[in-house]
């Protein structure tokens, strides 16, 4: 079996452009209502939605690499990098801080060219605290072939071989003259930035640069390709997207991997585009109506009141993640029962809370209400 990179028509990638008119012609009408939408928020709303599309980004980023971060050091990494906080939070978990580092840098410098030095300072700010890496911020070294393998040690199943060390520079030279060449080209203008994005994943993935940290670094790259089209960072997060189906994505990967007609791959890509932007735009629609329902009720709350709301609204835009009754309100804010049902009973009063059930089995969730036309 040969891989991508193996095959006489390796940097020479084709598709099948009739065969992908229609989800191409679907992203870019979505990404153009999207930008819309967002045109029309306030600036406090809009830094929030920023703020979470890039703990979304990180998150799910890390999440694909089966890493697991935990999201309130991620979002104080992400307000420390941005300046927004008069005094800068505490973060205890280097991997978010060098992560966010990275997101942040990617998304301030989308613009630029890509260039070795860029992939080497990102590389450095992603891993900074991994002592283990000898070639931290350079091309990996060493003559052991680089495998992606699955599966217990007796039966582990491979999905692909990276090529070796030695080739890794002149292959990333081409990379990179290909991607600041094709921001140019007709063909990857509007509809085409999906096609230049995802062949930019795919062909950084199949080198396979670095010692660690390529797929974060890869999916960077591709919302670097994106955004240069857009004009601005991407408003959206698809590495959130891949995480919600880590062995879709793989699959993909692999079966993308075994040849350099890319059509099939285009198109999975475009669709976790499409995905992307539907959650972005649920979730521009959830922090416009959280900030109307706290600019309705905060000032009616009391102190446990006002905590155990923002605890719910910061569970997100499911509203089966957002539920209530007596015996969580009592953990979360140390009251008694009484008072737990006294409170509940309130808020569901000034009509804050929707009530579900009766007696013992008496739930709440918010009455919040999304937001379509912002």
């Amino acid at each position: 079996m040969t891989y991508n990179w193996q095959q006489p028509d390796w940097g020479q990638f084709t598709f099948d452009a009739h065969a992908l008119e229609e989800v191409l012609t679907a992203y870019l009408e979505a990404s153009s209502r999207l930008l819309g939408m967002l045109m029309a928020l306030p600036a406090s709303v809009a830094m929030e939605f920023n703020v979470e599309t890039i703990a979304r980004e990180a998150l799910g980023s890390s999440a694909t690499d089966g890493e697991v971060l935990d999201s309130r050091n991620v979002l104080a990494a992400i307000r420390n990098k941005l300046g927004l906080n008069s005094k800068p939070e505490n973060v205890h978990d280097l991997r978010a801080i060098g992560l966010c580092e990275m997101l942040g840098d990617a998304r301030k410098s989308f613009e630029q060219p890509l260039s070795a030095s860029l992939l080497f300072k990102w590389h450095r700010q992603l891993l900074s605290y991994r002592q283990d890496l000898a070639s931290l911020g350079h091309w990996r070294q060493g003559k052991e072939a680089v495998v992606i393998l699955s599966g217990p040690i007796a039966r582990q199943r491979k999905h692909f071989e990276a090529p070796p060390s030695f080739r890794v520079p002149p292959m990333m030279d081409q990379f990179i003259q290909w991607f600041n060449s094709s921001s140019e080209w007709p063909a990857m203008q509007k509809q085409g930035a999906v096609i230049r994005a995802a062949i930019a994943h795919l062909y950084f993935e199949s080198i396979h640069p670095f010692e660690s940290g390529n797929g974060r670094i890869g999916r960077a790259i591709a919302e670097k390709a994106l955004a240069q089209s857009l004009g601005l960072p991407a408003p959206f997060s698809l590495s959130k997207t891949i995480a919600s189906d880590r062995e879709g994505y793989f699959r993909a990967l692999e079966k993308a991997q075994r040849k350099n007609e890319l059509t099939s791959w285009v198109q999975y890509f475009a669709t976790c585009l499409l995905k992307a932007i539907s959650d972005a735009e649920q979730l521009a629609a959830f922090i416009v109506s959280k900030t109307r329902f706290l600019e309705k009720y905060s000032a009616s709350l009391n102190e446990r009141q006002l905590y155990v709301v923002h605890r719910m609204l910061g569970e997100g835009t499911n509203e089966a993640n957002m539920g209530m009754n007596a015996r969580r309100y009592c953990s979360i804010t140390g009251a008694s029962k009484a008072t737990a049902t006294r409170d509940l009973q309130m808020l569901h009063r000034i009509g804050a809370l929707k009530q579900h059930g009766s007696g013992r089995s008496t739930g709440y969730s918010l009455n919040i209400g999304l937001q379509g036309d912002l």
